[in-house]
């Protein structure tokens, strides 16, 4: 029997501010995930120390005040698959991170909420007409010009990132299924613990500890900040859907672009800016359509 969660609440305000913390405190973690890459520790490392430190810090700042509540979940296979879901997306995104810069791997993450928007029939139900199908369509385009196949640019990693933002994609409609089933603690607790038990029989096959005390610091700011973003996140999900969060966190591309080029020397160039204009636009669109299509038709008018 799980803990008695707040309902799904309808406050969009908030859950919108909600997720742009989160993204704030996410930068931290991809900084340091990005900063350990470089200094050759290997990825499986890299994601372990991740879910390690949160799942370390989880327990001991809500078990004292939780006890037991804190693992009890009202749907444990959606718990575990959400928490698998998650371990792939850090996994693929660490990977990515050591062939190409933090701004293309976060913009093409960003097509996640084109993604959502594809699977939200299949799995939530949704009718998706044929103008969101359009903007889901251009998304990718955009995805083409940043990553640009056939040219000396193009890194086979930008695969990586896409199969990433397709479980980025998994893991949010998981969140929104999960709100008012599972108190935001108790998924953040599976949502560490299942990364690190996966992961425990290859985890310490190739360790290597950070040798300068910078990478000491990214080593520890890993697990509070990916425990401190996901928390917000899921909070976010209890008061709007994946459709009406996702394109706000697009906020996040210009604190990455400014941090890779003042930490890594990355800057983006002028096939990024474009690409990410276009990706932009369709996730915009999408949430535009969203919005109009939930508003209750109101006298003769017909907003559809």
């Amino acid at each position: 029997m799980s803990a008695a969660v707040s309902p799904i609440e309808s406050r969009a305000n908030l859950g919108i501010a909600l997720v742009l913390t989160s993204q704030i405190v996410l930068l931290m973690l991809d900084i340091s995930a990005k900063w350990l890459s470089v200094e050759g520790m290997p990825t499986t490392e890299i994601v372990f120390v991740r879910y390690g430190m949160h799942l370390a810090l989880l327990l001991l700042l809500f078990l004292p005040v939780s006890g037991a509540r804190l693992f009890q979940t009202g749907n444990l296979k959606l718990e575990i698959l959400r928490g698998a879901c998650l371990l792939i997306t850090t996994g693929l995104n660490f990977l990515a991170m050591k062939f190409l810069p933090l701004t293309v791997t976060a913009a093409i993450q960003f097509t996640s909420p084109l993604i959502i928007c594809a699977l939200s029939g299949p799995l939530l139900g949704d009718k998706v007409g044929w103008r969101r199908w359009l903007a889901i369509g251009c998304g990718f385009v955009g995805i083409l010009i940043i990553v640009r196949p056939g040219s000396e640019a193009f890194q086979p990693a930008a695969f990586l990132s896409l199969a990433c933002a397709f479980f980025l994609a998994l893991f949010s409609i998981l969140t929104r299924k999960l709100a008012g089933v599972d108190s935001a603690q108790t998924q953040q607790f599976f949502a560490g613990a299942t990364p690190v038990i996966l992961l425990l029989p290859v985890a310490f096959t190739d360790w290597v500890w950070p040798s300068q005390p910078i990478s000491w610091v990214a080593f520890f700011v890993m697990g509070a900040a990916g425990l401190g973003g996901h928390f917000l996140n899921s909070v976010a999900h209890r008061f709007a859907t994946p459709a009406t969060l996702a394109p706000f966190s697009y906020l996040s591309l210009v604190y990455l672009s400014i941090a890779s080029w003042l930490i890594f020397n990355e800057p983006p160039d002028e096939w990024f800016i474009l690409g990410v204009g276009i990706i932009i636009s369709s996730g915009l669109y999408i949430w535009l359509r969203e919005r109009q299509l939930s508003r209750p038709v109101t006298g003769e008018v017909n907003l559809r």
